[in-house]
C-alpha cells in the first residue's frame, strides 16, 4: 500500500520515518541516516511530508519539494499533545503524521534561500550588539568602581571615554587605563562589523519591492522591513492583520470562561525580535507626535493622555503589524495619514 502521510523526526545524523495511509493507518517505521534520507524517502514518494519546524527543517523542506512532494512544517508547541505516552523519537514521528491530518492544523511557511540569507544578516547583527552592549556595560563598571560616573548609553560612552584617559588622574591608574583602551579597541573593532552586517541588510532592502514598502511606515526603517519580510515572507498565511500582530505577541492575551471575558497584558508570543523592532520603531515615533494635527498623530496623543506611554507605542506597534500584512498581501503602496 502507498504511503500518503510521511512524518520525518529531525535529527543531526539518525532521523525517525513513520508512514500512513490515507486513514491514518501505519505502514512504515524506520530509522534513517543523514545521508540516505532523501534516497529512502524518494522511495517510499510520500503525498506529503511533515516535520517539525525546528533546525534544519526549511533545508529539508526544499529539498523534498524539488521531488515534487507537498511539505508541511509545524511548530512543535502544536505536534506536543498528539504524541502518545513517552516522549521519544519514534512517538513524536507518529504524532507528526497526526497533527498534518487535522484539518484545523496551522503550518509553518517554508523560507526561501534568500530570507534565510537576510535573517543570518539580522542574527550576527543583534550578536555583535549584543558583545559591544557586554563590554560598554564592563568599562562602565570598572569605572563605576574608580568613582567615574558615565551616562548611559554608548554613544554618551564613546564621547566620554577619550577624556576620562587623556586625565588619568586619581584612582584611575596606567594599568587600568592600559585594560580600558583594550575595551575600546574592542568596540571599534564590532563597530566596523556592525556597519559591515548593516550595509548587507540595506542591500537587501534596495533589492527588494516589499522592503521598501515596508520602510515607507513612519518607524519602520531597513532594520525592521527586511526582518520582517524574512520572517514573514508571504503574509496571505494570515486572514488578516490582527492575526499577523496575534503571531508577533501584541494583541492581549486572553483567559475566558463561563461567559466572563478576561483580558491581560499582551502576550508576547511569537518572535521576539520582530516585536522589538516594531515597539522601538513606535517609540521614534511617539517623540514627534506633539506639534502634528494628522489622524494618526491625533490619536496617538490622545491614546498617552488615556493609556500612558507604553501602552500607546504596543497600540502604534499592532497598528503597523497590521498595516503590514496588507502591504505584504497586495500590490499597493502605503499612503501616510492625511
Amino acid at each position: 500500500m502507498k504511503v500518503t502521510v510521511l512524518g520525518i523526526d529531525l535529527a543531526k545524523r539518525v532521523f525517525q520515518l513513520h508512514g500512513a495511509d490515507r486513514h491514518g493507518r501505519a505502514l512504515h517505521r524506520s530509522k534513517v541516516n543523514r545521508a540516505d534520507l532523501l534516497t529512502t524517502v524518494r522511495q517510499l514518494q510520500p503525498e506529503v511530508v511533515a516535520m517539525d519546524a525546528c533546525s534544519s527543517a526549511h533545508h529539508w523542506a526544499r529539498r523534498f519539494q524539488e521531488l515534487g512532494m507537498e511539505v508541511r512544517l509545524i511548530s512543535p508547541q502544536y505536534v506536543a499533545p498528539f504524541v502518545k505516552t513517552n516522549k521519544n523519537d519514534r512517538n513524536n514521528a507518529e504524532a507528526l503524521v497526526e497533527a498534518a491530518c487535522r484539518p484545523s492544523m496551522r503550518f509553518v511557511a517554508i523560507k526561501s534561500v534568500e530570507q534565510q540569507d537576510i535573517q543570518a544578516a539580522h542574527r550576527v547583527r543583534n550578536l555583535l550588539v549584543q558583545q559591544q552592549t557586554a563590554i560598554i556595560n564592563q568599562a562602565r563598571g570598572l569605572l563605576g568602581e574608580r568613582g567615574v560616573i558615565i551616562s548611559q548609553s554608548p554613544e554618551a560612552f564613546k564621547r566620554a571615554m577619550p577624556d576620562i584617559l587623556a586625565q588619568c588622574a586619581g584612582e584611575l591608574t596606567p594599568f587600568c587605563e592600559a585594560l580600558l583602551t583594550e575595551l575600546l579597541e574592542q568596540i571599534s573593532v564590532l563597530d566596523d562589523r556592525i556597519d559591515h552586517a548593516e550595509t548587507a541588510i540595506k542591500s537587501f532592502m534596495k533589492a527588494s519591492t516589499l522592503c521598501k514598502k515596508i520602510a515607507a511606515i513612519d518607524g519602520s526603517g531597513p532594520i525592521t522591513a527586511t526582518a520582517v519580510v524574512a520572517a514573514v515572507g508571504d503574509a496571505r498565511q494570515f486572514r488578516n492583520g490582527r492575526h499577523l500582530a496575534a503571531w508577533l505577541g501584541l494583541v492581549p492575551k486572553q483567559y475566558s470562561s463561563g461567559g466572563k471575558s478576561r483580558l491581560q497584558g499582551i502576550s508576547k508570543k511569537g518572535d521576539t525580535y520582530l516585536r522589538t523592532l516594531l515597539v522601538h520603531g513606535a517609540r521614534s515615533v511617539l517623540r514627534y507626535v506633539g506639534n502634528k494635527m494628522d489622524v494618526r498623530s491625533r490619536w496617538l496623543r490622545e491614546l498617552i493622555a488615556r493609556r500612558g506611554y507604553n501602552r500607546a507605542a504596543v497600540a502604534l506597534a499592532n497598528k503597523n503589524a497590521r498595516v503590514i500584512q496588507v502591504l505584504l498581501t497586495s500590490n499597493t503602496p502605503y499612503q501616510a495619514p492625511a
